[in-house]
């Protein structure tokens, strides 16, 4: 019995530290794997943490590495997208299924291998009138157009034929003067010699001369016939009209030879000389090209689109060519094929007017993208010769750039419509010089406290108190000295006069505000060439202002209070100069 209750103690002290040895240990384990556990955690929040870039939810192109406003427009920022992560600041990563729904096709580029089209330039242009063959048909005496027998544009016209019939009473007097100076013809033949001639100046023929003097009677409606062949361009006079000597009735322009007109970028121009064949091809006639030379380049570049014309004579006696049609033509240039020139598809571009811009594969493995700047060369078929931007090897979107584009800009990365820009639109207006008399500034300093007062109103968004202050400074400003001012300085005040006086008369706050922009466009640059103001002044800029353009104030404050938007977004804006 004692044995038996031996044993059962012993079984019991050996169960009990068998359990401890085994789930104590685990236990433990466990503890330490917590303890671990939240370690890591606390590391991984903390690197989060570090790592996290700040934004602007109006202003993407805001990335802060910590929390605060906007330094644009004030705005508590926010973080930035989480997935970006890994990413440097301007690439942007695609998802498989989006790259797949867009058609999204990158290449890898390099150095393009020769062929025909190599050094081939390519320019689009039309089809325009041969301005040297090109007419106008005018009256040569004062009267009333009585019929006019071509009255459409398009109308065919020969040589010869009748244009127009004309009620001429000047011709009337000399038709009288011929008469009776033909009874006189052999005791005056002088005077007999000058009516003739002055019957010939009006383009009257000899028979039509001789005709008159031999029936002796007087015509009313004289006709005007064609000097030349040709298509009418422009009919220039109805009937009825009463036409002036040397009025244009009619313009005639021959199109047996027409121009054909081509843009030509400015990277284009070195390859360009007069005496160059150029191919020209149509849509008309797809399978066709005419054969034709260079014969004028215009010395003058073209500022808006940043092209020259480049012209070359066609021949069009098969009327073939009609003026206003499009037209392609290709011609050889220089083309030097060297390691710094790649060859990429023209699907590849964008081009944004000042600049041309690719989208690079920055992971081969996976779809991040970063847009990049870019030097192109000609044009060759449909390909472009990239002379700087790429490097052999580098492998760019080819097919739905502009949807990586568009990924880009929702993202605020860098992208063809933001692109990171110094802020550079003050210093025009920093750099105009403007000269004053001492007292058109002391007349014109007396305006200001009115203006400020108007842009305290514009603040506080009451239209009436605006109108009110408005009428007070545009007063001023009507009495100021304008003697001895130059044009260009007449020119700005006359503007900020004009805008003061659509101020006073408009009641609506909104277009209070639109007349207020253009008002400082003009009154900035007048205040910052005053001197001695009686106060510090701030120019303050908004960039929101003006449908995203910008726009100015001027402001004795140097804390930002914003008159285009009031309360709405009253620290919106910047100090971006000042008037001591």
């Amino acid at each position: 019995m004692n044995k038996n209750i031996l044993y059962i103690a012993i079984a019991v002290i050996v169960g009990l530290l068998a359990g401890w040895l085994i789930f104590g240990n685990s236990g433990s384990e466990a503890n330490a794997n917590k303890d671990v556990s939240e370690m890591s955690d606390t590391h991984d929040h903390s690197g989060e943490s570090e790592n996290q870039i700040w934004t602007c939810s109006m202003h993407p192109q805001i990335m802060q590495p910590e929390p605060g406003d906007c330094p644009i427009c004030g705005m508590d920022l926010i973080p930035a997208e989480s997935g970006a992560d890994g990413l440097a600041m301007n690439e942007i990563k695609m998802t498989e299924n989006a790259m797949a729904l867009a058609n999204i096709q990158t290449t890898i580029v390099g150095n393009g291998s020769m062929s025909e089209d190599d050094g081939m330039i390519s320019l689009s242009g039309k089809i325009a009138t041969n301005e040297e063959n090109n007419a106008v048909q005018a009256s040569y005496f004062d009267g009333r157009i009585e019929r006019l027998n071509v009255n459409y544009e398009g109308q065919k016209v020969n040589r010869g034929q009748l244009l127009a019939t004309i009620y001429a009473p000047n011709l009337v007097a000399a038709q009288q003067e011929l008469l009776t100076t033909a009874s006189l013809k052999k005791s005056q033949p002088e005077l007999y010699k000058a009516v003739r001639n002055k019957l010939k100046n009006w383009k009257l023929s000899e028979s039509q001369i001789d005709a008159i003097e031999s029936s002796g009677n007087v015509r009313d409606n004289f006709p005007v016939y064609a000097t030349v062949s040709g298509t009418v361009s422009e009919v220039m006079a109805r009937e009825g009209d009463y036409v002036k000597q040397g009025q244009p009735i009619l313009k005639v322009s021959n199109l047996n030879s027409v121009w054909a007109e081509f843009d030509a970028y400015e990277n284009q121009i070195s390859n360009l000389k007069v005496g160059q064949k150029i191919k020209v091809v149509t849509n008309a006639y797809a399978n066709k090209e005419f054969d034709a030379t260079v014969s004028f380049i215009d010395p003058i570049l073209n500022n808006a689109t940043r092209t020259v014309t480049v012209r070359a004579t066609l021949k069009n006696t098969d009327d073939l060519f009609k003026p206003g049609m499009f037209v392609t033509g290709k011609l050889k240039g220089e083309m030097k094929m060297n390691n710094e020139v790649i060859t990429v598809p023209a699907s590849a571009v964008m081009w944004t007017g000042e600049r041309s811009l690719v989208y690079i594969k920055t992971n081969p493995n996976e779809p991040v993208f970063e847009m990049r700047e870019v030097t192109i060369g000609n044009r060759n078929g449909e390909n472009y010769t990239v002379t700087e931007g790429l490097q052999n090897g580098d492998e760019i979107v080819t097919n739905g750039t502009f949807t990586v584009d568009a990924a880009a800009q929702l993202q605020g990365k860098k992208s063809m419509m933001n692109q990171e820009k110094k802020e550079d639109a003050m210093m025009p207006m920093s750099e105009m010089e403007m000269e004053f008399s001492e007292n058109f500034q002391k007349q014109f300093k007396k305006a200001l406290k009115p203006y400020l007062q108007m842009k305290d109103a514009l603040v506080a968004s009451d239209a009436d108190q605006v109108s009110f202050f408005a009428k007070e400074a545009l007063l001023l400003l009507k009495a100021v000295d304008f003697k001895g001012i130059g044009n260009m300085e007449q020119s700005h005040l006359k503007k900020s006069i004009e805008m003061l006086e659509a101020i006073v008369a408009n009641d609506n706050l909104e277009n209070q505000r639109s007349h207020f922009v253009i008002l400082n466009e003009n009154i900035v640059p007048i205040t910052m060439n005053v001197k001695g103001t009686d106060e510090i002044l701030f120019i303050q800029k908004c960039p929101m202002a003006n449908n995203n353009k910008g726009a100015i104030w001027i402001s004795n404050q140097k804390e930002i209070r914003n008159p285009y938007f009031g309360e709405d977004m009253l620290t919106c804006g910047e100090v971006v100069d000042s008037i001591n």
